[in-house]
């Protein structure tokens, strides 16, 4: 891989794992970026927080860190990392000092998915109903793989909390999501306007990565390119 480009270090969010950037992770290996998908447990912040900071000794630095959905509230943690040069928020969550993923999705009206998730032994799932408000816009079969390959979240991680948001000392970019029944298209602009963030929207639901993976690769090559 070229050492005149950076290196790019996913996290995948709450109902997935690293392999739903496998639209993208080709892609930028083909134009020379060192890339890696952090594998995320969801068992707390702590823990995702390490599995990205691990990903990051794989890879040479500076390095991009990319998180979708509670992705962006790990790489809001770990992103102060002196290894990152700067961050890519898609359908994200990214949260100030001392609030919590419920005080975000608190601040306006409630996603349509968490009226189809199941509880169960302490862990979050897409119940069969939902996943048309997850990833409505992919083909009937590509929402039934998404549907049988989603990790569980523990609860506990709604609570968690970072005290020092990387956003407010590295570049950010983040890709609003227009369709979104998870995490609401107007929670992200109010991020967006707050961060500071360059930001691009796109009509889909809340897996551009899947649905429409070039807008989400143009991003990333911005963000690489700036830093």
């Amino acid at each position: 891989m070229s050492p005149s480009k950076p290196s790019i270090v996913f996290a995948h969010g709450l109902w997935a794992d690293g392999s739903c950037y496998s639209k993208l992770i080709p892609v930028l290996q083909r134009e020379g970026h060192e890339v890696v998908s952090a594998q995320n447990a969801l068992d707390s912040l702590e823990g995702d927080v390490d599995a990205v900071r691990r990903a990051l000794t794989r890879v040479s630095a500076p390095a991009i860190l990319v998180g979708h959905s509670w992705g962006g509230f790990v790489i809001t943690d770990a992103g102060t990392d002196q290894r990152v040069a700067g961050l890519v928020y898609i359908a994200a969550l990214a949260p100030d000092a001392g609030e919590t993923p419920q005080d975000l999705i608190g601040k306006f009206a409630p996603p349509p998915l968490f009226a189809h998730l199941d509880a169960e032994d302490g862990r979050l799932w897409i119940a069969r109903d939902g996943i048309s408000d997850f990833c409505g816009d992919l083909p009937e079969p590509e929402q039934q793989l998404v549907w049988a390959t989603q990790g569980s979240a523990a609860e506990g991680v709604l609570g968690a909390t970072v005290d020092q948001p990387a956003w407010r000392s590295k570049p950010s970019w983040f890709c609003v999501t227009q369709q979104d029944h998870a995490v609401v298209p107007e929670l992200q602009r109010f991020e967006v306007e707050r961060m500071g963030a360059k930001a691009v929207e796109v009509d889909s639901s809340h897996v551009p990565m899947l649905s429409k993976p070039e807008v989400v690769l143009d991003l990333i090559r911005e963000a690489a390119r700036s830093v």
